[in-house]
């Protein structure tokens, strides 16, 4: 009897075992993904950049000549005039040159008075008097050349500002064009931020502009465009410059300082565009893709975009692929495959601290 009881119940635990591998096989897990319904890009009226100050006056000082470097007058940070000597070159081999090209030139203007003198007497011929006459004119040339060269080893500041870099010091032998001092003006900045192509091709639908500061969070500056590069740089952006319309404070705004620009555009150029998180955008194939969610069937379709620009706060703009109120997925999109069966995660509630239930 005890070993019937013993048979039945393994029979029954095997049974048991059996039925619940046969439940679990059949049990297919379904994704939890987040989402988002898309959205109508025509409430969107302004982009922003992150853009930089700059000195409309941004300068590097080099000599006129080559030589060694005498000395640096001047420390990073010295307000400087225009006209003021920033540096200085070792003159010995241009006092040389002059000296040599002074004396030639007292030769031959000696030489030459004494021959016009000769044909205002008429005792010499008008070629005598044509190469005396030519020949100072050469060497005055010679010695003004001489006299400016000299003068360069001097270098001085070509306008008032503050001395922003010493790229070379003393001593080091430079050659003619070399930046030897980066400087800047002291008297305006600019804004300067880059933009894509497709806001290059379409910058003339910009109206107005502001930036702001971090360290001065409740004012406006208002801005104007003054330049937009016409070659996209290395980044394929276009360079844009923008000067301040109004007041500003120069001992507080200062080159260099990074700052945020807003600019508003018309509403008519985005009308047909919706606006995505930019997590909800999968490279796939070289082709940018969204996971749109049916909400009949609970899966998701693989569905190719293409994006117009993306904004610094997230956000990316779609003009083809998606409409209005579809819903996309924004997480764990490298995980999905297309058709697959999914589950939104809750929205948040009181008692569903972040979408976990």
């Amino acid at each position: 009897m005890k070993y019937n009881i013993l048979i039945i119940a393994a029979m029954c635990m095997i049974l048991l075992f059996t039925g619940c591998k046969e439940k679990e096989k059949g049990h297919v897990k379904i994704q939890y993904v987040c989402t988002t319904t898309v959205t109508d890009a025509s409430r969107l009226t302004a982009v922003n950049y992150p853009g930089r100050t700059r000195a409309v006056d941004d300068i590097n000082v080099a000599f006129r000549v080559s030589g060694p470097i005498g000395r640096i007058l001047v420390k990073e940070g010295d307000h400087v005039s225009k006209g003021q000597v920033i540096a200085t070159m070792d003159s010995r081999d241009y006092q040389v040159q002059l000296n040599a090209a002074q004396a030639e030139y007292e030769q031959i203007k000696a030489d030459a008075e004494r021959v016009i003198a000769m044909y205002q007497e008429g005792s010499t011929t008008a070629s005598n008097y044509d190469k005396a006459r030519y020949g100072l004119q050469q060497i005055t040339q010679k010695l003004n050349h001489c006299k400016n060269q000299l003068a360069d080893t001097q270098l001085r500041a070509p306008v008032s500002g503050y001395i922003q870099d010493i790229l070379h010091e003393a001593g080091e032998t430079i050659g003619a064009g070399m930046p030897v001092i980066s400087m800047f003006g002291s008297s305006a900045i600019e804004v300067e931020i880059n933009i894509s192509a497709f806001d290059y091709a379409n910058r003339d639908r910009l109206n107005s502009a502001y930036c702001v500061f971090d360290l001065l969070p409740e004012e406006r500056f208002p801005l104007k465009i003054v330049s937009i590069s016409a070659e996209a740089n290395a980044s394929q952006l276009y360079t844009v410059r923008m000067a301040f319309t109004g007041p500003y404070d120069r001992t507080k705004i200062t080159p260099g300082m990074t700052t945020m620009v807003y600019a508003s555009i018309d509403n008519d150029e985005i009308s047909t565009s919706t606006l995505v998180p930019t997590s909800s955008i999968l490279v796939k194939e070289d082709k940018l893709h969204v996971f749109l969610y049916d909400r009949k069937s609970s899966t998701v379709k693989l569905t190719p975009v293409t994006v117009k620009r993306l904004h610094n706060d997230g956000l990316a703009e779609i003009i083809s692929g998606i409409h209005d109120n579809d819903i996309v997925v924004t997480a764990g999109i490298h995980h999905l495959k297309d058709g697959q069966s999914v589950k939104p995660v809750p929205a948040t509630s009181s008692s569903n601290v972040g979408k976990l239930l």
